[in-house]
């Protein structure tokens, strides 16, 4: 089956399944976030991960990337690594791991530990088919942008000794982002629609995502779409887009809250 049948489309079924009628390297980017260790009981379904990240490496284009999102539980005291294991098992079956980032939550739930800090982050693992095709860099302000500060210096990143030579004359009005992202979850409207998903991600998270490692025109996909954030930010970023559900329910919430993007669209011509 052509891959224009799926395309801007909410596939309700088993996304291990549906993949294998996609054909190989037709996917700019994944961004998704896993029903990980006994955190979420997602409709009683399984969940098939080596399968799941198989079928990922084929579909993915050479330079394509997937942002795999996910935590660890804590049982009887320890912290599963649950998500390392996952990463180096996308390691084994061909991914690079481009880069470990941290999505940082502005407001974490607070949780009583004994003897344990609150958790306040998850991993996004950005996974990448050979080197990364797309890369467009968020920019941040730099803190002392424009100062003539004649002990600051560069770091000379070589194979071998580190060394400060280059001076800092003037500081640059503007860097690259660092690759701690931090939102705040649940709170701001656009987010209010998924409030039907158990554990849905900011769309602003998904945004920046997007933005990062696509171009207009790209494919992005999510195999467990949920309430179909990914799909709805890339109908709106002017990205093609693919999502699959287990859950009939969240289908139907993806469903209407893209409907509601494609509305907008649509006045706004």
């Amino acid at each position: 089956m052509s891959i224009n049948n799926y395309m801007n489309q909410i596939i309700e079924g088993n996304c291990v399944e549906v993949m294998k009628n996609f054909d190989d390297d037709i996917i700019d980017l994944t961004v998704t976030s896993p029903p990980y260790d006994d955190l979420r009981n997602y409709k009683g379904f399984v969940f098939p991960f080596e399968e799941i990240a198989k079928e990922l490496y084929r579909i993915t284009k050479p330079g394509g990337v997937v942002v795999w999102i996910v935590a660890d539980a804590t049982i009887e005291g320890s912290e599963t690594g649950t998500s390392f294991k996952q990463a180096l098992y996308f390691k084994e079956i061909g991914f690079n791991l481009h880069d470990t980032m941290i999505f940082k939550k502005k407001n974490p739930i607070p949780q009583i530990y004994r003897k344990r800090y609150n958790n306040e982050f998850e991993f996004m693992f950005v996974f990448s088919k050979g080197v990364v095709k797309t890369h467009n860099s968020i920019l941040v302000d730099c803190m002392h942008a424009g100062l003539e500060l004649n002990g600051t210096t560069y770091k000379n990143y070589s194979k071998n000794d580190q060394t400060r030579e280059k001076l800092a004359k003037p500081v640059k009005d503007k860097k690259i982002k660092g690759n701690i992202w931090e939102y705040v979850v649940g709170k701001k409207q656009e987010d209010q629609e998924a409030k039907g998903h158990s554990a849905p991600f900011p769309c602003e998270l998904v945004r920046d995502h997007i933005f990062s490692w696509t171009n207009p025109g790209d494919t992005v996909f999510d195999p467990m779409s949920g309430s179909g954030t990914t799909c709805k930010v890339a109908c709106k970023q002017d990205r093609n887009y693919i999502g699959i559900d287990i859950s009939h329910e969240y289908c139907e919430l993806a469903r209407e809250r893209i409907k509601i993007v494609e509305t907008q669209m649509k006045l706004t011509f």
